[in-house]
């Protein structure tokens, strides 16, 4: 089977002349093929079959990955299996159909050459995709820097969007020789990126001296002037404007007010032509449904945040995402014993209520350190760890982090008063929900709230930013009634307890970014903001453009 069946190669460029592996992996062609492999290879590798979908010669809308992603996840399937009910789902448009179509046939012809091809492979094949994935990633993460294509200056953005508009008129003249029921979408968001191409050539041009917001204002006004109503919909929630103000603004300095949202890069408008995804965000009434782990997600990558909580593509737990939930629960089981649930709402600030503020410590004093590592193992066995080294290596670890943990509670002078305690309040028209591991009562009648960690220390200079112990504090004075004096994060591996500078607890800038998080989820601004340290830890790379040049 060709590769060129599967993958689409622009006109005039090849492997041939590329100055090293890692440079022909960063082609868009040559990631194409290898998402191929790792599907064909492992039909749940959500990732590589959500690049395929979306690249050529399929092209499936990221809205239709959506309603396929739903079926998956309520049938509990693989994306492959589910789109043969998702094809036979209601909502499913017929243009939609016919592309799922075109892989469902494309995906057989795949199988059987993969088939042919295995007796000549050295080792596994999933092997095989393992050690490409590597080999097309390694370069980027190890350089510290991913490739992508910057505009330094308007000018050179003027000539990325110039090549953009090109190749988009020729994708929609391509498609309307198709009987579709989205045709005047497709037209209208070419010719909103046309519209777009000319705001940055008369910004480009503007009068010396004017400002790029005053411009920006003028010449909006006269185009969206120009525009259908459905036009003016898409112009108006273009995130070009955003990412050309936040490159003149350039980086804040260390007294400026911390970002809530960090900016695109400077190719971000960049944007396929799509339906809107509204109807896939978390929602509920006016707002969005938020957790310091979505806010988190957003501000590091805003595309990982559409994979992961819009199209909800499905990820593997990793090794180490599995330790940490095995740990939490090892820890939540052994506080529950010797005492009884304890409510989690309708208490005033002060004390927890007459027959909960039992000795809560019981739980260090009745339970011995014997019985807390049977209920850890009980907790590793039902996580299905198996026998690596590595597996051993962190059961190890966390038997003698227990240890110390279960010490250190017996000779602990604050009391431990809730335990996994859920939060939920609004936050301007947002709805904001979480749980807190564990909430201590200080000597002095204040309290502590405390998350464990099982990944490596952070000191308190890197959580600056934080947002997740902040949005407790609030969570717990709206929900509860009670006001936290501290906040910290617990490293259970290295019995390490790093407080949150209670300077950081700013309110007002948490309340900004959740608004302008919400804000941007709104408006679909999904583009990329590649660095090696989010990269390395997201399970979408294979799917993310930022990865190919």
């Amino acid at each position: 089977m060709p590769a060129s069946k599967i993958a689409f190669v622009p006109e005039g460029e090849s492997a041939a002349g590329l100055e090293a592996a890692g440079g022909f992996f960063e082609r868009a062609a040559a990631r194409d093929v290898l998402a191929w492999l790792r599907l064909l290879t492992d039909p749940a590798d959500s990732a590589a079959v959500v690049r395929v979908l979306g690249r050529p010669p399929i092209e499936l809308r990221q809205v239709d990955i959506a309603r396929v992603v739903q079926v998956a996840r309520k049938a509990k399937l693989d994306l492959p299996a589910a789109l043969g009910p998702a094809v036979e789902a209601s909502g499913m448009p017929p243009e939609a159909r016919e592309r799922i179509e075109r892989f469902q046939a494309l995906h057989r012809e795949a199988q059987v050459a993969f088939e042919a091809l295995r007796p000549r492979l050295q080792g596994t094949p999933k092997e095989l995709a393992a050690e490409l994935t590597a080999a097309s990633e390694t370069r980027a993460l190890d350089a510290g820097q991913i490739p992508e294509a910057h505009a330094q200056t308007l000018r050179e953005t003027v000539e990325l969007m110039r090549e953009e508009v090109l190749g988009g008129a020729a994708r929609i003249a391509g498609r309307l020789g198709e009987l579709r029921l989205d045709t005047d979408l497709d037209i209208s968001h070419g010719v909103v990126r046309y519209l777009e191409l000319v705001k940055l050539s008369a910004l480009a041009d503007r009068p010396a001296g004017q400002s790029l917001e005053e411009a920006l204002a003028d010449v909006n006004q006269r185009l969206l002037a120009a525009c259908t109503p459905l036009q003016r919909e898409i112009f108006q929630s273009s995130a070009l404007d955003h990412t050309l103000l936040a490159a003149e603004r350039g980086e804040p300095d260390a007294q400026a007010p911390r970002p809530a949202v960090a900016a695109a890069p400077g190719d971000a408008f960049a944007r396929r032509e799509e339906p809107s995804l509204l109807a896939f965000v978390p929602r509920r009434g006016e707002g969005l449904v938020l957790s310091a782990s979505d806010i988190d997600t957003y501000r590091s990558c805003p595309l990982r945040y559409k994979f992961a909580r819009v199209l909800k593509v499905p990820s593997p737990q990793t090794l180490h995402q599995r330790f940490g939930i095995a740990v939490h629960q090892a820890l939540e089981r052994y506080h529950a014993t010797d005492r009884q649930s304890i409510p989690h709402s309708g208490h005033a600030a002060g004390s927890p209520p007459i027959g909960d503020r039992r000795d809560l410590q019981s739980a260090s004093q009745h339970t011995t350190v014997g019985q807390m590592l049977e209920l850890f193992e009980t907790c590793w066995r039902r996580g299905g760890f198996g026998e690596s080294e590595a597996e051993r290596e962190l059961h190890g670890k966390a038997r003698a982090a227990l240890v110390l943990y279960h010490r250190h509670l017996e000779a602990h002078e604050a009391e431990p008063v809730w335990f996994e305690r859920s939060f939920s309040f609004k936050l301007g028209p947002h709805h904001l929900r979480g749980r807190v591991d564990r909430v201590d009562r200080l000597p002095d009648g204040a309290y502590e709230l405390i998350d464990y960690k099982t990944g490596r220390p952070r000191t308190a200079e890197q959580l600056r930013d934080d947002v997740q112990l902040s949005l407790y504090a609030l969570g717990a004075r709206e929900s509860w009634q009670v006001e936290a004096e501290r906040l910290s994060y617990y490293y259970v591996l290295d019995d390490l307890k790093v407080p949150v500078p209670s300077a950081e607890m700013d309110e007002d800038w948490i309340a900004r970014v959740v608004a302008e998080v919400g804000e941007a989820i709104v408006a679909q601004r999904f583009e990329p903001t590649p660095s090696p340290s989010v990269c390395a830890l997201c399970d979408y790379r294979i799917a993310c453009p930022a990865w190919e040049r």
